[in-house]
Order: C-alpha cells, then sequence, then structure tokens
C-alpha cells in the first residue's frame, strides 16, 4: 500500500492509473457522505464527478498534505455546501435574469466564445452513442429520475447509471477546455440548444 504522499505525487505528475484508484475506491463512501447533505443522489454524484474532476484539471497545483482520504472529504463536504448556497441564491434569481445580465457585460470576444461553446456542446451530445445520448436528454433536459427512465427503456437502474457515468465523463472530456464559461452559462445555452 502506498504512503498518501506518493499517490498524491503520482496524481500530481499525471498518472491516470494511481488517479483512477483513487477515484474508484473512495468514489461510493464520497457519494454516500455528499447525500447526508444534498439529500439527493444524482446530485451527490455530480457533486463528485464534478470535484474528482477538477481535481484531476487542477492536480499540478494541488499540494495535500496529511490524509488523502481526510481531504477528500473536506473537499466533498465544501462541495456540498456551496451547492446548498447556490440553490439559495438560484432561488432568488431566476437564470433568465441571471443570462441577461451576462450577456449585458459580454464583449465581442465573449459572444465568439459563448457560440463556439453552444456549438462544441451540440457537437460533443450528437457524438454520445444513441441510447447514451437518449439517457442523457432524458435525465438532464427532460428531467426524469434514473428509475424513471429505466422504466420508459425497459433496462436497470444500474444500465442507466453506468450509461450516465460513461456520457459525463466523455462530456467533460470533450468540453474540459470550456469549463470556465461552461460555469457561467452552460444552463442557458443548453436549454437553448434543444429548445431550437
Amino acid at each position: 500500500m502506498r504512503a498518501d504522499s506518493e499517490v498524491t505525487e503520482l496524481i500530481r505528475s499525471g498518472d491516470k492509473n494511481t488517479f483512477e484508484l483513487v477515484f474508484k475506491s473512495n468514489y461510493g463512501s464520497l457519494c454516500s457522505y455528499a447525500m447526508k447533505f444534498v439529500k439527493d443522489n444524482d446530485i451527490a454524484e455530480e457533486i463528485v464527478q464534478e470535484f474528482f474532476c477538477q481535481y484531476w484539471l487542477k492536480r499540478e497545483e494541488m499540494l495535500i498534505t496529511g490524509s488523502l482520504k481526510q481531504y477528500l472529504f473536506r473537499a466533498v463536504h465544501n462541495s456540498c455546501l456551496n451547492h446548498i448556497k447556490h440553490l439559495s441564491i438560484r432561488d432568488k434569481y431566476s437564470e433568465h435574469t441571471l443570462w441577461e445580465n451576462k450577456q449585458n457585460i459580454a464583449d465581442e470576444t465573449d459572444k465568439m466564445e459563448l457560440s463556439e461553446l453552444h456549438d462544441k456542446i451540440r457537437d460533443s451530445i450528437g457524438q454520445l452513442p444513441t441510447e447514451r445520448q437518449k439517457i442523457f436528454i432524458m435525465n438532464r433536459y427532460e428531467g426524469l429520475k434514473y428509475k424513471e427512465i429505466a422504466e420508459k427503456l425497459d433496462i436497470s437502474i444500474k444500465t442507466v447509471e453506468n450509461q450516465m457515468g460513461k456520457a459525463l465523463k466523455f462530456l467533460r472530456d470533450a468540453l474540459k477546455d470550456y469549463i470556465p464559461i461552461m460555469l457561467l452559462v452552460v444552463g442557458k445555452i443548453i436549454y437553448n440548444i434543444f429548445k431550437n
């Protein structure tokens, strides 16, 4: 068993196998932990997946001392609190108003980036295998829970979970260069993609 310091150093240097091992060995317990705060399995999984995505993208900047497991749980705890805080903000301001404000202050470069991101999201979703794309759209844009999707498509919930996990991983990889701007506008952009 490698020491935490060795594991974190391997991840910092870009060792994907070590990162995957850390992910697989902690994913379940971190999701269960997040569930205590957000009370929704899908959201808990999203928070943990997003944390690991950010961890990998910012691995070179990470300086983790002490227990890696404690760091993971503390980070997910903070992400859960941020999520709850953002829910409160969302309740106060409509998505439309936020989008209009962002558009009003965007310069021409921003608009070009938004257009490029719009196309990239559409293209990336279109690259998903047919069944995976259908499951992804039913969950993310039609608001169906995994159980409802499984019933509608006559497949197991586990299959839905696996397909969603693969879809999210593919889209995060495909859109990793767009993360900063996505955090601001992805919700409205995706809505417009499927509205048109």
